[in-house]
């Protein structure tokens, strides 16, 4: 039998508790909603690459209530590096200079540091964060979604929120396999940390060959790297593959000889404990909702770190997709509203990793790398950003975010 649920404006499982997870139930919970966040993992993961807030979303988080906290935590790296093979410099630039951040505006923190602030907004509140449990089924009846968990737990809720990610399981349960959603932009990467024996502080260090792509980044004055080996390949090597060790020695092949720091790198690989590798993709998808299941953040329209961007749509989205529920009796009424608001903006946030930017970021051929180094000496000269700079600024900043506080307002007089 499946439990019955009593709600206030309804009850909403969210599936995923990493960024765009919290953030819609921080959002749904103030407008009344009863809800309920479902994790596979255990706890909220802590570290984690530094991600990204700008443009829209620094508006979301600044009405959350948390920009202080966020501005506190922010990274604040100062400098690329791009090396060549006896690691002399190429030519040394900021990070805004590529990505078209605004300095002292845009924030840079840990992935985990941004996962942890959202849980501590939800959970002293009435969200109910369900651990070590995902979603095993699902059955829309039109009337409400009816979830078998994996810990064998059924129950009954109004809407279910697919916010698992770019291989979302919730999404595949209710839209289908991920193939025909996942654009795959031509990369794979290795990520995993190392001793920061080369002593270095709030910067990064780049080295590329054709078709590969190495570098540590030190967050901060951490005595840890968080180290990279991307490699460009026209089909994927596996897809959502968990063999690790079938990793490293791929990836070992792959980068067996070469300049720079690439042979210690490799070693450092080989022994990581917390290496994570997948490919660099995208999904696209022709809609972003079924009956009454609807996805958001990377389940949505992951746009790959290509873009810079995922972290900020996922904020942006879980703003307008809870808005929107709020301002509408129907979900299905307030799905269709979300995407025609959201959708645009998240399009043209994915074209950005498929602009200039991202052969500059990982050169395919002799050609690419050498146009790339030419473009990084002329701006570390001239201090002049590339073109796409101001049209990648434009589009992080491209949405006006709706007013949602009549619902707010109205949920605080019950």
């Amino acid at each position: 039998m499946f439990e019955a649920q009593t709600t206030k404006s309804g009850s909403v499982l969210v599936s995923g508790a990493s960024i765009a997870g919290p953030a819609l139930a921080y959002w749904l919970d103030r407008y009344g909603f009863d809800v309920t966040v479902v994790e596979r993992a255990g706890a909220i993961r802590g570290g984690g690459y530094p991600i990204d807030v700008r443009g829209t979303a620094i508006d979301v988080v600044e009405r959350m209530g948390v920009l202080s906290q966020l501005r506190s935590a922010h990274i604040d790296t100062r400098k690329l590096r791009f090396v060549d093979a006896d690691g002399n410099a190429v030519a040394t630039v900021t990070p805004e200079s590529l990505s078209g951040g605004v300095t002292n505006r845009d924030i840079e923190l840990p992935r985990g540091e941004l996962s942890s602030v959202l849980y501590d907004l939800t959970r002293d509140r009435e969200v109910r964060y369900r651990f070590n449990d995902c979603i095993d089924a699902l059955h829309d009846d039109g009337a409400g979604v009816d979830v078998r968990f994996r810990s064998g737990m059924q129950q009954r809720f109004d809407i279910v929120i697919a916010a698992d990610g770019m291989h979302s399981n919730t999404r595949a349960l209710a839209l289908g396999p991920e193939a025909p959603f996942n654009r795959y932009l031509g990369f794979c990467f290795n990520l995993f940390s190392l001793p920061n024996d080369l002593g270095l502080s709030h910067e990064a260090m780049i080295y590329a060959e054709p078709g590969r792509l190495a570098g540590v980044y030190a967050v901060g004055d951490s005595p840890t790297l968080l180290a990279f080996l991307n490699f460009a390949t026209d089909e994927p090597p596996f897809h959502s593959n968990t063999d690790v060790d079938r990793q490293r020695r791929r990836t070992a092949k792959i980068f067996s000889h070469g300049g720079w720091e690439i042979p210690r790198l490799v070693a450092a690989m080989q022994r990581a404990d917390d290496i994570f590798f997948d490919t660099v993709s995208q999904i696209h998808m022709p809609r972003w909702s079924s009956g009454r299941v609807a996805l958001v953040g990377d389940a949505a329209h992951a746009p790959s770190f290509l873009s810079g961007q995922g972290s900020s749509l996922a904020l942006v989205g879980a703003y307008v997709l809870a808005g929107e529920l709020a301002a509408h009796a129907d979900p299905v009424d307030a799905f269709a509203s979300y995407e025609r608001i959201a959708r645009p903006f998240m399009e043209s946030n994915q074209a950005l990793a498929s602009r200039e930017g991202g052969t500059l970021l990982m050169p395919r051929t002799q050609q690419e790398l050498d146009a790339r180094n030419a473009a990084l000496a002329a701006m570390q000269t001239l201090g002049n950003a590339p073109s796409y700079s101001e049209h990648s600024r434009q589009v992080h900043n491209s949405l006006r975010l709706p007013d949602y506080s009549r619902w707010l307002r109205e949920e605080q007089r019950k």
